[in-house]
């Protein structure tokens, strides 16, 4: 993780990513994956199959978005977020098979960041953007949550 980080540090945005697969740290998927639950926004637990007869449960942090923070002290920041993870739920709703795209390792531990698919192909970052509910992001500092 520190890698990855130093590796923003000096290189422009789009070679962060060649930098990741050059050291072993991307995987371009796809990955096999059922949902196990909607955690806010722009994050979901799955059950990954990245090997024959092998499973891993992994927090994915949906790459390119942002959602509002549920746990914001701000009430309108958090019913934004309750409302995202609303969307991205109805979203997902029925759906167990998802494929997980362009994966690397998130910002904590224990969580990843990838491209999530659905079935029939559809990007659901670029889903939860046309609707409105999240904003793009590309890492670095997020803008502060503006309260009334």
């Amino acid at each position: 993780m520190i890698l990855a980080f130093s590796l923003g540090l000096v290189c422009p945005e789009g070679a962060i990513a060649e930098k990741l697969r050059s050291a072993q740290m991307w995987v371009d998927g796809p990955v096999n994956a059922e949902i196990v639950r909607v955690l806010d926004g722009d994050t979901v637990e799955v059950n990954a199959f990245p090997w024959p007869q092998q499973s891993v449960t992994v927090k994915v942090r949906l790459r390119g978005i942002d959602a509002p923070e549920i746990h914001s002290r701000c009430e309108a920041e958090k019913a934004r977020g309750l409302a995202a993870k609303q969307k991205l739920a109805d979203l997902l709703n029925e759906r167990t098979s998802v494929k997980l795209i362009n994966i690397s390792g998130g910002k904590y531990f224990g969580r990843i960041l990838a491209d999530l698919r659905l079935e029939d192909g559809t990007d659901a970052s670029r889903e939860m953007l046309k609707a409105g509910f999240v904003q793009p992001y590309e890492g670095g500092k997020r803008a502060k949550a503006k309260c009334p």
